[in-house]
């Protein structure tokens, strides 16, 4: 009997982007449908992953469960749902090119080619962890800056939703600043008082730190 979409091998699912080394998906549905991969790279931009990434940059441990109530839900689901064997890093603008190196250290460490799902956490349309996801423009600026930086140092076997989210980044990278404060998301955070957040979410490599998750903690990699 054929295999199901959802029961049949990753390099027979025409979603999963087996064949390629570099993948991009969006929310926990999105990495659910990618094969397997090696490291898992979770980027919310506003602001799960540009919070943690600044705290742990501080010299502090970040617990995913309490940043997931204390920041946002969206992040902290991609991460907690990636595969136990996976090597879980958060990216955002603020760390694209470390985590690029940080990636290229993982592969070397391995002596292999390692398999990387670049995973966009896009916006609960709705209140609660079941709401639709939708499209965030923060997202694929901060995915395809970090998926632009791999193909800097030679990682560019990159899955065509990969390679579109790069081009993205590398054709807005002028207006990055403008396009996440007038973003949905941005235009949200500007209501709340917080511009000054928004404005350091934009700054594309600020820091070095990476954040890996060990153990339900996000330190630094």
């Amino acid at each position: 009997m054929p295999s199901s979409p959802d029961t049949a091998p990753p390099s027979s699912r025409p979603f999963s982007q087996s064949t390629y080394q570099v993948r991009l998906e969006w929310g926990v549905d999105g990495l659910a449908r990618l094969a397997p991969a090696d490291v898992v790279v979770v980027v919310d931009v506003l602001r799960f992953s540009t919070t943690v990434t600044d705290a742990v940059a501080a010299g502090g441990d970040v617990p995913l469960d309490a940043a997931a109530h204390a920041v946002s839900l969206n992040g902290a689901a991609v991460a907690a749902a990636a595969d136990p064997g996976a090597t879980v890093l958060l990216g955002c603008l603020r760390n694209a090119a470390a985590v690029a190196r940080a990636v290229m250290a993982e592969q070397e460490r391995r002596g292999a080619r390692t398999s990387i799902a670049v995973i966009a956490a896009g916006e609960l349309a709705a209140r609660g962890p079941a709401g639709p996801l939708r499209f965030a423009v923060e997202d694929q600026l901060g995915a395809g800056a970090i998926i632009d930086a791999l193909g800097a140092l030679g990682i560019d076997h990159t899955a065509p939703e990969a390679a579109a989210a790069a081009e993205s980044f590398r054709a807005l990278r002028g207006a990055v600043r403008h396009l996440l404060t007038a973003s949905g998301s941005g235009q949200e955070l500007l209501g709340r008082g917080l511009r000054d957040e928004v404005l350091a979410a934009a700054s594309v490599d600020a820091v070095d730190t990476v954040p890996v998750l060990r153990d339900g903690v996000f330190v630094a990699s």
